[in-house]
C-alpha cells in the first residue's frame, strides 16, 4: 500500500480525490486533509495566506499519524503566486513540518509536463487574469512555453466548483491553440477527474488538470507508477518494474 498526503485548502471538489483514489484501482491510499482557506477569492493576493507555514503545519500531523508517505500542497493560487523561488521555499517549509517528500500543484504542473514530453502549453483558468497570468509565468520560470492563456473570471472558488463537464471543456477549447502540445487546466477547484478522457479526445492532446497531477505528483515523490489510461495521458506510463 502507498499513502499519498494532501493537503487540500478549503473544501471545493475535494471530492475528486476518492474518485481519482477509486479509478487507480491498485494499492493506493489517498488521504484528504482539508486546511483553512481563509476568504474564497480569486483576487490577487487573497489566496496567499492559505499557504503559510502556521496553516500548513495544522494538517501535516494528522497526515502523519495516517501513515502518509508523501505530501503535496494542493493549491495553484497560493504557490505560483510566490514565484518559482518562493514556491520552492514553501515546499521546503512543508518538508520539514512533514518529515516526507513534499512539493505542491504548482511544481506538479511542470513535472507532469516534462513527463509526457511536452513544452508548448495553453493554459485555461477559471481565477481572473491577473491570477492566471502569475501561473503561466510560473510554468514560464519552469522551462515550459505559454502559447495562450484563458480566464473566464469567476470571482470564487465556489463558482469553479459548480461547474459541470460543459464548463470545463468550453475553457478547455477556448484555452486551446494550434501550436499547444497539451491544454493545462490549473484550478483545484474544478471538477476534472471525471471529465478527462472526454476532455482529450476532444481536442486531440493530452489535458492536465490539478488533482490529477497533484496525485500523480504524489506517487512520482514516492517512486510509483500507475497505468491507468481513464485519468488520461500522464497516466498511460507504464509502471515502474519493482526487482
Amino acid at each position: 500500500m502507498t499513502a499519498l498526503g494532501i493537503l487540500h485548502p478549503g473544501h471545493f471538489a475535494e471530492d475528486d480525490y476518492p474518485r481519482i483514489e477509486q479509478l487507480l484501482g491498485s494499492d493506493i491510499r489517498v488521504d484528504l486533509v482539508r486546511t483553512d482557506a481563509g476568504e474564497d477569492a480569486y483576487r490577487a493576493g487573497a489566496p496567499l495566506g492559505s499557504g503559510s507555514a502556521e496553516r500548513l503545519a495544522e494538517g501535516v500531523e494528522r497526515l502523519r499519524l495516517a501513515g502518509a508517505e508523501t505530501v503535496v500542497w494542493a493549491s495553484t493560487c497560493t504557490g505560483s503566486p510566490h514565484g518559482w523561488e518562493g514556491a520552492q521555499e514553501q515546499v521546503r517549509t512543508l518538508a520539514r513540518l512533514a518529515g516526507m517528500p513534499a512539493s505542491s500543484t504548482s511544481f506538479a504542473f511542470v513535472h507532469a509536463a516534462r513527463e509526457i514530453g511536452v513544452r508548448r502549453v495553453a493554459v485555461g483558468a477559471a481565477c481572473p487574469e491577473e491570477v492566471t497570468g502569475r501561473f503561466a509565468d510560473f510554468l514560464r520560470a519552469g522551462g515550459l512555453e505559454v502559447t495562450g492563456v484563458r480566464s473566464a473570471g469567476t470571482a470564487t472558488a465556489a463558482q469553479a466548483a459548480a461547474w459541470g463537464e460543459e464548463e470545463v471543456l468550453a475553457l478547455a477549447r477556448a484555452a486551446d491553440a494550434p501550436g499547444a502540445q497539451a491544454v493545462v487546466l490549473p484550478d483545484t477547484a474544478l471538477h476534472t477527474a471525471a471529465h478527462l478522457p472526454m476532455l482529450e479526445k476532444a481536442l486531440s492532446k493530452p489535458v492536465l488538470t490539478a488533482h490529477q497531477v497533484t496525485v500523480w505528483e504524489g506517487l512520482r515523490l514516492a517512486d510509483r507508477r500507475v497505468n491507468a489510461p481513464v485519468l488520461g495521458t500522464l497516466f498511460t506510463r507504464e509502471p515502474l518494474v519493482q526487482a
